[in-house]
């Protein structure tokens, strides 16, 4: 189908200041930059903090464990020796206090020490086992090169000394500059330094603390999985989210962008609406003169003047079609759709065009049904099949073939295709085909198209248009099945 090319503004569109660049604001890209920053940050510091509370429950919860269990041990194992009652555990391992024990041997006290310090050197997932004395004295260690060095300067140690309280902490690798992490193999991924002290018997004073070093494997694994799940609970989660808001963020852009363009449109078509009165009253009489005039000429002129006198009222006649296209795609129209009958339009059309069809030496073809009611008015129907028809034989000027074919969809909605092997479009002109007042005739208004797209969605239906350069347009217009109509017999036929 022919396009247009000079398009006609008719409404000025309000302007910034000279040499003010006007920018749009685009919501959907700056919302996809920012919401995606914001999700992951705050994605990233959900992670980061639920990773840190997992890792330091986990290790206070082994701390406490392992400290309960080393106090037990010491408990179980003084009740099960013949120490007299009231001695404890801390009162008995530093080995230079054994000669001052009076209720017990020294050598009872070195073998109820050995038995608990044995259960501590095998405990499981151990990395290094000390004992500091009340003078930060290591009395004994599982890596014997340890035994007899003085830690001074520990905060941890010395901590757990004055809270009378256990002490934990977790790394990741050892500390070259303290001594007393002499370990005898090196820990891979995550070990707990635990402080654990051993009080006299009235329970207020530390006599000795065991420290443990231990690299928990099943900790390690549960914390691997832990962080896992939360990172990847995490990712899931801010994609969900983002991908949620941007579905919706989008969808109210394009209804935002679609709003804008009919309020343009209804914008111009109103300002449009205002000059078209005026040009309908200033023309529409001198037309009708001119044509007059013409014709009562046409009657006495010489053989000479009759080729411009047929000029001068074909002219006028396209000035009048001109005006009148104006007015009536500017009209206001009721919404309120009733059953028409495509097929009868479509061919009330062809008659319509008949001779300029015949003249234009273009071979019309329809196939469809007999009858087929769609929801639509029977004048704007008329309107559409017009516009389109009038492009369709204007784009074959030196003949062709012009296809219509109705056919039912899905039992809801019907398809008029009207098909012609014109001069096609570029595709620049196929993206605006649609656009109010874009045209490439010379003298073209640009409202066929644009008023085809307004009655078709006001109806419920709606229009498309595919096109190539030299072979042809096809458009294809799908209308709501009228209810209540008569759809009738839904035979193929022909009529050319």
């Amino acid at each position: 189908m022919q396009m247009l090319e000079d398009p006609v503004q008719p409404v000025a569109v309000p302007a910034s200041s000279p040499g003010t660049p006007v920018s749009e604001f685009n919501l959907l890209r700056w919302f996809s930059v920012i919401s995606l920053l914001i999700i992951t940050a705050v994605a990233g510091g959900l992670g980061y903090v639920s990773t840190r509370f997992v890792v330091r429950d986990s290790v206070q919860r082994d701390a406490m464990l392992t400290a309960q269990f080393i106090q037990a041990i010491a408990q179980a194992e003084v009740r099960h020796s013949q120490l007299p009652p009231g001695t404890t555990m801390g009162e008995l391992l530093d080995p230079r206090l054994d000669q001052q024990h009076l209720q017990f041997t020294p050598a009872l006290a070195e073998a109820t020490r050995t038995e608990f310090l044995d259960h501590v050197a095998h405990l499981p997932d151990i990395l290094l086992a000390n004992v500091y004395a009340r003078d930060r004295t290591i009395v004994w260690s599982t890596n014997p090169q340890l035994i007899g060095k003085r830690i001074a300067a520990d905060g941890d140690l010395d901590h757990a000394f004055r809270s009378r309280k256990a002490v934990s902490a977790s790394y990741h690798k050892a500390d070259e500059d303290r001594e007393e992490q002499k370990f005898l193999r090196e820990p891979q991924y995550l070990f707990i330094e635990n402080y654990i002290p051993l009080f006299d018997s009235q329970g207020e004073q530390v006599m000795s603390m065991v420290e443990i070093y231990k690299e928990p494997q099943d900790l390690v694994r549960r914390i691997q999985r832990g962080y896992l799940l939360i990172w990847a609970s995490t990712l899931v989660g801010g994609a969900l989210i983002y991908f949620g808001l941007f579905w919706i963020v989008r969808r109210a852009a394009l209804l935002l962008h679609h709003q804008q363009d009919r309020l343009v449109a209804s914008e111009t078509y109103v300002a449009l609406g205002e000059m078209s009165s005026a040009v309908a009253h200033s023309l529409r009489n001198p037309l009708a003169n001119i044509r007059s005039s013409a014709e009562l000429a046409q009657e006495i002129a010489n053989p000479l003047a009759q080729k411009n006198i047929v000029d001068i009222i074909s002219q006028v006649d396209r000035m009048s079609r001109w005006v009148r296209d104006l007015l009536v795609s500017l009209r206001p129209t009721s919404d309120e759709a009733e059953p028409v009958d495509l097929v009868a339009a479509v061919e009330d059309t062809h008659l319509a065009f008949v001779q300029q069809i015949e003249r234009n030496g273009v071979l019309f073809r329809f196939e469809g049904p007999q009858v087929q009611w769609v929801a639509s008015q029977p004048l704007q129907l008329t309107q559409i099949l017009n516009s389109l028809f009038s492009n369709a034989i204007e784009a074959m000027p030196k003949g062709g073939v012009l296809c219509a074919e109705v056919s039912v969809l899905d039992g809801q909605r019907a398809q008029l295709l009207l098909t012609d092997t014109g001069k096609g479009m570029t595709q620049q002109q196929e993206r605006m085909v649609f656009k109010p007042f874009y045209t490439t005739k010379q003298g073209g208004l640009g409202v066929g198209l644009a008023l085809v797209k307004r009655i078709m969605e006001r109806f419920g239906g709606s229009v498309s248009l595919s096109s190539r350069e030299e072979e042809g347009t096809r458009v294809s217009l799908i209308f709501n099945i009228a209810a209540g109509g008569d759809h009738g017999a839904q035979h193929p036929g022909g009529r050319g």
